[in-house]
């Protein structure tokens, strides 16, 4: 285990996850909010907000790739499914709200494939659809199998004037897939309230008074006089003890027992023997993450890392199996990690994978796990460029620890596909611009583009990383660009030509000075220690 997958989590459900193999299942899909989500990087002091990038688009219309899922749909075992999808589809039409329907039934279908018998599942959602999720998901697991609605109150600040209610929380739909699973109660601390009731000190610590006559139905010897003292003392009927004969024994032993003037006995309960207040299904005690908060990566959806802590101790064991298929920033990744569970993590954009490579080697320094659908090799990385240029670029500037140059959708090519910040000397942060080519050709056009952007930018160095072989009239043209003089006393080449392979195999490596190496592509996460976490950008 321990496994980050890049790719369709759909096709990764299906041609490596086995059956019953998954202890939990944390599942952080899009909303269906209409909106695009940037992912937003460091950028030091003085710097444009330019080191932006569309993280992904939360939009989704009918088309061919619906229309087929639907009909695997109609075509697969679970016939309530089949006909809940039907009955979907003739009030919904062929609408956007239809379209992210099937594409998340198909998958609910392979999650509770994948799940054991005691395992769990957690979808979290918010309005836009959740009506429809929880339906589908009754079919899926059925409805016996419905645990709890939790609702997470994110949002705790006042509500603007407008037409309706501020929104301030999501919802997490908690399913079983038998009445055998997992369950570990969580627990709050106790309020003020609470901890008044504890007013009586001994030399074992502040305690308060329970009382062991409680009405209900009797059970064993509990109904039956203790130490003289009968039950149904005063003819009140069906009172019984709390515990057995036995443990009142051991209680009196212990000296936890004090009786009334009236004798009747009370058991001492100290404050270290509550773990707590049980929790219920309104979570209002952990917010959303401040952007300057030292936890947030600047990830337009990531979620605390202690809701995701709650939920994987509350429903999985040590060694357990957490699975998160749409993994995003990986917070349900490193709550596993930290907690001793095994973890797989699926997402479609290598920029998330690439954030949760870095996420987890700054918090867990030294860990091992195993990437899965990135290139290995220049057959690979043909492979990605072919099927996606944008991901290709992205996964490019990732070996160079370059964070990505704005979004697919910002307009024209500016000649930028990363940037990196340096700093070798205390008058500020320098850049580099990295631009990325995935086709089969390079030409020296390109070194003298490279170094008019240079110019345009005033960078201090170019990378022009490249999947083709450069040429000689380029590694000629681009010496001719000169050297940057850092006042550290070392010069280093102004435009640096890397190869995919190079890069690949170690033989190259960008070159240039930096007091902070390698910290500012992403936000660095915090070491973790270890355990006994739907935002929007600018909210």
């Amino acid at each position: 285990m321990n496994k980050l997958y890049f790719g369709d989590n759909l096709v990764v459900l299906r041609e490596h996850i086995p059956s019953e193999s998954v202890d939990l299942i944390y599942l952080d899909p899009p909303f269906n909010s209409n909106k695009n989500y940037n992912i937003l990087f460091n950028s030091p002091k003085g710097q444009k907000s330019e080191a932006q990038i569309t993280a992904f688009e939360d939009t989704w219309h009918w088309g061919d790739q619906a229309e087929q899922e639907y009909t695997e749909i109609l075509h697969q075992s679970n016939t309530n499914v089949a006909e809940m999808i039907q009955s979907f589809r003739k009030f919904l039409a062929t609408s956007d709200m239809m379209a992210y329907l099937t594409m998340m039934t198909i998958r609910l279908l392979e999650l509770h494939r994948v799940l054991k018998p005691t395992g769990s599942l957690y979808l979290h959602c918010d309005p836009t659809a959740s009506h429809y999720l929880k339906v589908m998901l009754d079919m899926v697991f059925g409805p016996e199998n419905f645990v709890n609605e939790i609702n997470w109150e994110r949002s705790h600040t006042r509500s603007s004037i407008s037409k309706s209610f501020r929104r301030a929380h999501d919802i997490l739909l908690f399913y079983s897939k038998t009445n055998q699973y997992v369950f570990n109660m969580q627990y709050k601390e106790l309020t003020e309230s609470s901890l008044g009731n504890y007013r009586y000190h001994d030399e074992n610590g502040n305690y308060r008074l329970v009382p062991l006559l409680v009405s209900g139905i009797r059970k064993g010897n509990t109904g039956q006089p203790w130490k003289g003292i009968d039950p149904n003392i005063r003819g009140k009927s069906g009172m019984h003890w709390v515990t057995t004969h036995d443990k009142l024994e051991k209680y009196l032993l212990e000296d936890r027992i004090v009786f009334s003037n009236s004798g009747i006995p009370n058991l001492k309960y100290y404050i270290t023997d509550s773990p707590g207040v049980p929790l219920n299904d309104n979570w209002y005690d952990v917010s959303l993450i401040p952007s300057s908060s030292s936890e947030s990566l600047g990830y337009p959806t990531q979620k605390p890392l202690a809701l995701l802590e709650r939920i994987i101790n509350a429903s999985s064991n040590p060694d357990d199996v957490v699975l998160d298929p749409f993994c995003g920033c990986g917070t349900a990744v490193e709550a596993a990690q930290k907690l001793d569970r095994q973890w797989i993590g699926i997402d479609i954009t290598n920029l998330a994978i690439s954030l949760i490579e870095k996420r987890l080697r700054d918090s867990f320094p030294g860990i091992h796990f195993e990437v899965i659908g990135t290139p290995k090799d220049l057959e690979g990385a043909r492979d990605l460029a072919l099927r996606d240029k944008y991901q290709f670029q992205w996964w490019a500037c990732s070996l160079v620890n370059a964070q990505p140059y704005q979004g697919k959708k910002k307009g024209a090519d500016s000649g930028i596909d990363g940037l990196i910040f340096f700093q070798d000397d205390l008058e500020g942060a320098k850049k580099i611009i990295v631009s990325v080519k995935g086709g089969e050709s390079v030409s020296v056009s390109q070194i003298r583009d490279i170094k008019g952007t240079l110019d345009r930018e005033k960078a201090a160095i170019g990378l022009f990383v490249t999947l083709a072989e450069p040429t000689r009239p380029m590694l000629t043209e681009a010496v001719s660009t000169g050297y940057y003089e850092s006042p550290l006393g070392k010069s280093y080449p102004k435009v640096q030509i890397l190869t995919i392979e190079g890069l690949l195999s170690g033989h190259q490596k960008a070159e240039y000075p930096d007091l902070a190496r390698g910290g500012l592509t992403f936000k660095k996460s915090k070491p973790a220690g270890k355990a006994p976490g739907q935002m929007e950008l600018g909210v």
